[in-house]
């Protein structure tokens, strides 16, 4: 029964240039376990608090070395000598030692970044994947990918209102053929927009942030693109959408989606014609995928959407349940949505996101694994798609090696479980 010798925290950058923790759990063995927390730019106001230094003068702010100094001397000492394989008392001893509801004391970065480790150390020490350490001799399913090719929201400065819009190969036979499959729209995509002298810069996650003429300018070009790859939408390739309905939420109303700068002086739909107004995308558009399409407290427009639409499309809870299983089971409960992103440093250790992948299991919601706007080069959420047999995973765009690390990461899963691997067919219901 190997032991943690030694628990080391330090700052490293993210995808923005940004501060972010970096932990190695050493153990007594010398294995390394090592991982490094994302962030995101839009956050649900409930989740797990995120720990940065506010010092303008140090990264304006964004430092983390509280967070640093939270791992190397308060957090580490409790846990030297613990055995690497009790994870859950390891992360149950870190949420005891913060001893707040959302770990503000401590930083959920600092009790995240110990938490991952602490498993990546496990599954070397025994030399198994990381997936099948964390999931058991089960694990075979490989995971659709939901492909970002156009930024917009906080993600970008495109002035579209709605955060993500993405591609969703629904008709692959293994992961490799769903890469190419994404590959080959994102860059008819990018050679449309060159021909209409439109901007091909990405934003953070990767996808394409152009002046659009609104929300439907967008699913035109990307329809378009999808015909240009000779793909059948809806047959083949379908459209995701993460409207991050919160950012445009003020006063129960929901403003204007394409004068995002204009937020205080557009309140222009109701929550009943917003939800009407996201039917009438359904109906025009392959969308097989919303993403927060209300905001994260406005529970009776979740269930004003969900009744109208959600017996048709995959209706996904981000901000509205921040990985918590109090928050989506309020849901169950009230019988909203269909779906929950599931990111590790919105509840900040790998025991309770594994706790709230299988209440969403239990109850018939489907999850789907997610990075942050803010990454980096780890690729644990890879291994995590796989450890549960997961449907889905978003992970961005087929461009920036942070994106990419995740893709390259389930090839090679898909290449070590060969003939026992199965990829994952769509279905929301």
């Amino acid at each position: 029964m190997s032991k943690i010798k030694k628990i080391y925290a330090r700052q490293i950058l993210d995808s923005r240039g940004n501060p972010t923790i970096e932990v190695d759990v050493i153990t007594e063995k010398n294995i390394l376990g090592r991982f490094s927390v994302p962030s995101g730019a839009s956050k649900g106001e409930n989740e797990a608090f995120e720990l940065r230094d506010n010092n303008k003068d140090f990264f304006y702010g964004k430092g983390v070395l509280k967070a640093v100094y939270n791992v190397n001397n308060i957090i580490s000492p409790e846990l030297i000598g613990k055995s690497i394989f009790d994870q859950i008392y390891i992360d149950k001893l870190m949420i005891e030692l913060d001893g707040t509801k959302n770990k503000k004391r401590l930083g959920a970065n600092s009790i995240l970044s110990i938490s991952v480790s602490i498993a990546k150390a496990a599954a070397n020490e025994l030399n198994i994947p990381l997936y099948k350490y964390i999931g058991g001799i089960y694990t075979n399913k490989l995971p659709i990918p939901l492909i970002n090719i156009v930024n917009g929201g906080r993600h970008s400065n495109a002035p579209i209102a709605f955060q993500e819009f993405m591609i969703v190969p629904i008709k692959a036979n293994t992961f490799l053929e769903a890469l190419q499959m994404g590959h080959k729209v994102f860059y008819q995509l990018k050679n449309l927009l060159q021909k209409e002298g439109l901007s091909t810069s990405v934003g953070d996650e990767g996808g394409f942030s152009p002046n659009f003429n609104g929300i439907e300018d967008v699913l035109n070009h990307i329809l378009e693109a999808i015909h240009m790859a000779n793909y059948e939408p809806y047959d083949q390739i379908g459209i995701a959408i993460d409207c991050a309905a919160s950012e445009f939420y003020l006063d129960n109303k929901y403003y204007d989606y394409s004068k995002f700068e204009n937020k205080k002086e557009n309140y222009k739909k109701s929550k009943k014609e917003h939800v009407n107004y996201l039917s009438y995308l359904i109906k025009r558009f392959p969308i097989i995928s919303i993403e927060d399409g209300m905001d994260q407290n406005d529970w009776e427009g979740w269930k004003l959407l969900t009744d109208e639409i959600g017996d048709k499309v995959q209706l996904v809870g981000d901000d509205l349940f921040v990985t918590n299983t109090y928050k989506l089971n309020e849901g169950i409960q009230k019988k909203v949505a269909n779906s929950i992103l599931i990111k590790v440093n919105q509840v900040g250790s790998l025991t309770e996101t594994i706790e709230t992948i299988n209440l969403a299991k239990k109850n018939k919601y489907k999850n789907i694994i997610s990075h942050r706007s803010g990454e980096t080069e780890d690729s644990f959420i890879s291994d995590l798609t796989v450890a549960f047999n997961i449907e889905q995973i978003k992970t961005g765009s087929i461009c920036r090696s942070e994106r990419i690390s995740k893709y390259n990461q389930l090839l090679r899963i898909e290449e070590v479980l060969g003939k026992y691997s199965c990829y994952s067919e769509w279905n929301y219901t």
